[in-house]
């Protein structure tokens, strides 16, 4: 899924790893509103995520499913949680360096440490109000975005 103005190619990847329908909509809209050119793809649970950023399966195809600028990983899902993911993707030569936003509804302070450990680049609780949801997506993205460096695509 692409979410841009046609008139500029430039795109930032990002992939959502989130289980929840209505957080992936919400996270959508706020993109959409965003004034960044957001290539943004989603992952249901973090087998899939995992399926997506090593290449595999259906995910083999590089030029429709490239590796993400940027991460956005929930803690609580089926088959692979978070925390989980993040072990995988920090432990791989090629992965460890995409940055990762745990954005998730835990405020367990066991979870922000665990993720921190594993090596977490920031770690957003997920407002329950929608506007305030749509808030936080807006500053990630401009965070991320426009003022923070990243290493070249070619790493």
């Amino acid at each position: 899924m692409i979410i841009m103005d046609n008139k500029n190619s430039n795109l930032v990847g990002v992939l959502l790893v989130e289980d929840n329908p209505a957080d992936q909509q919400l996270t959508i809209r706020a993109f959409k509103k965003g004034r960044v050119n957001i290539n943004l793809q989603i992952a249901n649970d973090g087998v899939e995520a995992m399926e997506y950023l090593t290449g595999e399966g259906k995910y083999a195809d590089r030029k429709s499913y490239p590796l993400p600028d940027l991460i956005l990983l929930d803690i609580n899902m089926p088959r692979m949680d978070g925390k989980q993911v993040l072990r995988e993707i920090k432990t791989d030569h090629h992965l460890k360096i995409i940055p990762v936003i745990m954005l998730t509804t835990s405020d367990q302070e066991k979870d922000i440490t665990d993720s921190y450990n594993l090596g977490v680049n920031a770690y957003i609780s997920k407002p329950v109000r929608i506007n305030d949801f749509m808030d936080v997506v807006q500053k990630l993205e401009d965070f991320w975005f426009s003022l923070n460096k990243v290493p070249p695509k070619n790493f």
